[in-house]
This record gives structure tokens, sequence and C-alpha cells, in this order.
């Protein structure tokens, strides 16, 4: 039974084969979700090499946090741009894991992450996830989650209300957009907690921001942030 199964599936790579959401190139038999090219030319960040990177001052004097990173350089027309609207538009929720898994496994070994207690990604509104099926946030956080070893807490941070779209308002009108519009449903789950908080991209840092307000409004907790993709 294992050689059928093994027949069918090298028939279906053949006539149907499995493409890299990078590149759109065939993925090879040993390769899962994204190509090996790919993964070896991606623009890394190493952001988790020094506490005061782009990120870091991106946030610095609106929110307290201990460390913020991110994992890639998006660029428009790029690979990485590739990758998140396949994530994001196209049913693709496995690329999220991957980039979370990538990316858990080098915060594993980063000193400024190692006492964080549990990962909480920036939820989507019920309207917006009837449409797209899923929080490609979540996705990143449990690829996260798997490689650090460090719970995931899904519910515990809310959306309130929907929100019109971000993508041409200015940096003032985004945070105004965002304001009030998230909650904490169960702060005694993060109460003394260091938290790492979790999305898909941050341009301004607006909703990083208007998260980890509610967050630390919940006594002696901290954040922390993690993003795939950084807008250079």
């Amino acid at each position: 039974m294992n050689k059928v199964y093994s027949y069918l599936d090298d028939f279906f790579s053949l006539f149907f084969p499995a493409l890299c959401p990078a590149c759109q190139k065939n993925l090879f038999k040993n390769e899962l979700v994204i190509c090996t090219d790919c993964i070896y030319h991606l623009p890394y960040t190493n952001f988790h090499l020094e506490k005061d990177n782009r990120v870091a001052r991106q946030l610095w004097g609106r929110i307290p946090f201990s460390v913020a990173g991110s994992f890639l350089y998006f660029h428009k027309g790029s690979r990485v741009q590739n990758l998140l609207h396949q994530f994001k538009y196209n049913n693709k929720p496995e690329i999220g894991v991957k980039l979370g898994e990538m990316y858990g496994h080098i915060l594993h070994h980063a000193a400024a992450y190692q006492d964080v207690d549990l990962i909480i990604p920036v939820p989507l509104h019920a309207s917006k996830l009837k449409v797209r099926g899923y929080n490609q946030s979540q996705h990143f956080a449990k690829g996260l989650s798997n490689a650090m070893g460090i719970p995931l807490f899904s519910g515990v941070l809310n959306q309130r209300l929907s929100t019109t779209t971000q993508t041409k308002k200015s940096r003032f009108s985004r945070y105004e957009n965002m304001k009030d519009i998230f909650e904490v449903a169960d702060p005694q789950a993060i109460a003394g907690k260091h938290v790492l908080l979790v999305d898909d991209v941050i341009t301004t840092g607006a909703t990083i921001e208007a998260c980890s307000i509610k967050i630390l409004e919940i006594p002696d907790t901290r954040i922390s942030i993690a993003t795939i993709a950084f807008t250079d």
C-alpha cells in the first residue's frame, strides 16, 4: 500500500508539481514549502543580533518594550512580497508556519528572547477572519511556538472593532484608525508575564503599538516584538 501511495505521489508531482511561493519554480521532492534557493537568498535582517535595530528605533518613545525585531526585509516586487501575498491572500497558511519555525530556531538561541513566557499573535476581526479563513499572524506565531517551545495564547487578545484598510494612511492616521480597537479578554493569563507579540509586517508600527498599549495595562507585563517582515 505504501508503494501505491508513493507512485501516486510521484505521478502528481510530475504533472502537478508544487511551486515555491517565493519564486514560482518547482519544488524538489525533499523541499518543503519554500525552495532551497529562496531560503538561501531571502533578505534576512539579523536584527536579533542588535538590540538597537531599525524596528526598535521605530518604536522608541511609543511603547516600553524589551526587544523588537523582524525576520526579513520587505521590498516591492521581491521574493518576500511574493511569499506574503501567497500567505495572506491565497490560502497558504503553511508559509507562515514555515517562516515562524525558521525565525523561531534563530530566536531560540538569542539571549534577549530567553525569558519570554508566551506568544500572542495580533488578532484579526471576525469579519476579516470570515473572509480570509485564517489569521496569518496566528500561523506565524504557531511556527515560532513550535521552534521555541513557548506556548501560544491565541484567544487572549481580541480585536473588538473592524478597521478600514491601512495601506495608504499616514502614520498618524494609522494610529487613530487602530486606537482602542483591541481588548485583553483574559488578563489573568498574561499578568506578570513576558509576552512576545507577533505580527506579519511592520510598517509604521501602529498596530503593534495599539496592541502593546492594551497588554501593558495588565500588571507586571512586559512586551517583546517579532514580525515576519520590516518595510525597508
